[in-house]
Order: structure tokens, then C-alpha cells, then sequence
């Protein structure tokens, strides 16, 4: 049976970002990824925002990763030359009633690291995007927009230079913990093959906990339920209306139907929270009727019939629909006793900003196994 030393099982954002950090290491790393392409999941269907770090409350991972990890990035970036603009965003109160509701978010922000928000009047923000209604608004200087499909090449060539190895069409099937790991693994045409590991790191996203749950060795009260979240995305041509982001205050299981631009200049709506019980990526287009209402709340001058669905992504959560949202989870052995084993459940946004801060993590944990 070959081995290496590190499996890490799934080639997306955050899967590059923790191979490239182990390779540099000096460990011998295989990626494995079921789809014929690296990033086809979650890592290339979301707004390719970098989170300032907003939301989220003191002192949970997903606060202090993205903080940390919106450093990182914006250095990574600048560095290697991946496409980004910190352009900025506004986060609007469209109602008398959010006015209170963006000092909170200020408040909370503040707590968890981010300093740099300012409360604008009405007239302030409008004079910033004149096309703007709202009756306050928070700016973000810091948060920012990245081409996520060239941060993931770059992470996978750092990663390949340091002598990482991906397998793409590689389905991880089944693992047997015990003094390391068995991987079994299968191809398109059905053919298996078991390659051993000290280490398996599961990034595998949205299959995060399918997989946790084929590992022999680990007991069932580790793998968490993993609940589907769709988000549907609309597209609207032409010159763009905005020169920074434009969020709503956010509601329960997301961040609203907030607008984003693309490094081309193109502005596209989205997500919106669409629970699903199954991988589907179809576009819901009966959302488009619920899209324009909530852009009219900020964006009165969206015309009439012009959003295009475009794609959707889902985001893998931890928690259901009326639940308090979720941290992100990284499992080690110190939680459930399996050596060399990381788990990662719940990486949805603010995976993205976060993943450099998350591999960091990820390769510290292993450094003490």
C-alpha cells in the first residue's frame, strides 16, 4: 500500500489553502477530490467576498479566522498577484426600527477585532452612492472582493511546488483508522485503490460529515448533521449603479439579499436562504418576484424586469432554519481521541477570507499529533 503523509479529502479553498500550508512543512501530501476539477463546490459559488469580520461573536472561530484570515489574504494577494479591490461596503438600516440594529452590529464588530466601521447618516451614504436609500448605514472600509478561481490556481500551484500531489475523480469511500489511516478510494469507472496516511484531513465541505461518518475509528457522536442552505444568485447587465458592496442587516440564516460586484464590474444579487435536503444546484427562478423587493428596499431604481438568475451555491451549516447560527468546527484529537485526525465542519462563509487563517490552524493541530 503507498503512503504519505498527509490526505486531505477535498480540493476546494480551504482543502488547497491546508495542502499548501503542510507541503511548505516539508510533509508529503495527496489531495483527493471526487469532481474532475479542483473548487467546483462551494469555493466557486458564493458573492467572492473578503469579510471584514462583522458578524460574528467574541471569541468564536469565525470570528477571530476571519480577522485574522482578511489580513492574510489581502497579504497573499498582493503578493502573488491575485486579482482583488478592497472597495469597501455598506451595511444599510432601510427601516427606522435597523437604525438600532447597526450600532449593535458596530458594537459586536468592535468586540471581535474589527475597529474600523463608521456610522454614516443617510445623507452621508448617499453622497458615497447616490442611487442609495436607507436611513443610516455602517461603512466597511476593510471588507473587499477577490477572483476566488485564481486564488485557488495559485494555492494549488504553491501547494504542487512544494511537492503536493492532487487526484481528481478520486471519491473517498471508506477509511480505517488505526495507527494511521486506510484510505479507500474509487474512480469514475468503479475502480478502487487504498493508500495509507499518518495523517487525513477532512475538508470535503458540504460532504464534510458523509465522510466523517465512513471513518472507522471515529465514534458517531463527532459527526455532526450537515443542513443544505441554497443560495440563489441574479445578475443584472450593464454599467454598474454602485462602486462598493451593499448589504442589508442581516437576517436569520444569512446575510440577506445583498449586492456585490465582480472584478469585471459586473453587479450580481445574492444569496438569499433557500433550505434544501439535498445537493441540488439548480437556480430557483420563481425567487426573482422575492429579489427585487428586497433590492427596492435600498436600490429604489432597479429596473423592472432586468435580474437574470444566474447560479446558486450551498452553504453547509451546522445549524437549521430558527437556530442560532453556528461556529465553524475544527476537530482534532484532542476532541475525539482519533490521532492525526482533523475534521472540518460548518466552513461556510466566511470559509473564503478565512481559509489561509484556517490552514494555519489546521497545520499547528497536526504539528502537535
Amino acid at each position: 500500500m503507498d503512503k504519505v503523509d498527509v490526505i486531505v479529502a477535498g480540493a476546494g479553498v480551504v482543502g488547497l489553502a491546508v495542502a499548501r500550508a503542510l507541503a511548505q512543512r516539508g510533509l508529503e501530501v495527496l489531495i483527493l477530490e471526487p469532481e474532475d476539477a479542483y473548487g467546483t463546490g462551494t469555493s466557486s459559488r458564493n458573492s467572492e467576498v473578503i469579510h471584514a469580520g462583522i458578524y460574528y461573536p467574541q471569541g468564536s472561530l469565525k470570528a477571530e479566522l476571519c480577522v485574522r484570515g482578511k489580513e492574510m489574504l489581502y497579504r497573499y494577494a498582493d503578493a502573488y498577484s491575485v486579482p482583488h479591490r478592497r472597495c469597501g461596503k455598506l451595511i444599510v438600516a432601510t427601516s427606522d426600527d435597523q437604525v438600532e440594529a447597526l450600532e449593535g452590529i458596530r458594537l459586536r464588530a468592535m468586540a471581535a477585532g474589527v475597529g474600523d466601521l463608521r456610522l454614516l447618516s443617510a445623507a452621508e451614504a448617499q453622497e458615497m452612492e447616490p442611487q442609495l436609500a436607507c436611513k443610516a448605514a455602517l461603512l466597511s472600509p476593510s471588507t473587499g472582493i477577490v477572483d476566488s478561481h485564481a486564488l485557488m490556481l495559485s494555492l494549488l500551484g504553491q501547494a504542487e511546488q512544494a511537492g503536493a500531489l492532487l487526484s481528481l475523480g478520486s471519491r473517498v469511500v471508506g477509511v480505517e483508522a488505526c495507527d494511521g489511516f486506510a484510505v479507500t478510494t474509487e474512480d469514475a469507472g468503479g475502480e478502487r485503490f487504498t493508500i495509507g496516511a499518518r495523517c487525513l484531513v477532512n475538508a470535503a465541505g458540504l460532504h464534510a460529515s458523509e465522510l466523517a461518518g465512513a471513518i472507522e475509528g471515529l465514534d458517531p457522536q463527532y459527526v455532526p448533521q450537515t443542513r443544505y442552505a441554497r443560495g440563489n444568485y441574479y445578475s443584472l447587465p450593464g454599467k454598474p449603479a454602485f462602486s462598493r458592496l451593499v448589504y442589508p442587516v442581516p437576517e436569520p440564516g444569512g446575510l440577506g439579499v445583498h449586492l456585490t460586484l465582480d472584478l469585471g464590474g459586473g453587479m450580481r444579487f445574492g444569496p438569499d436562504v433557500d433550505w434544501i435536503d439535498s445537493v441540488d444546484y439548480r437556480v430557483n427562478g420563481a425567487r426573482v418576484g422575492h429579489f427585487q423587493s428586497e433590492i427596492r428596499k435600498y436600490w429604489p431604481g432597479l429596473p423592472e424586469g432586468a435580474l437574470a438568475p444566474t447560479y446558486c451555491g450551498i452553504r453547509p451549516k451546522l445549524s437549521g432554519p430558527g437556530e442560532p447560527a453556528a461556529d465553524f468546527r475544527i476537530d482534532g484529537p484532542e476532541l475525539h481521541g482519533v490521532p492525526g485526525l482533523v475534521n472540518l465542519f460548518g466552513i461556510e462563509s466566511p470559509g473564503l477570507t478565512s481559509s489561509l487563517a484556517i490552514a494555519e490552524v489546521v497545520a499547528a493541530r497536526l504539528g502537535e499529533a
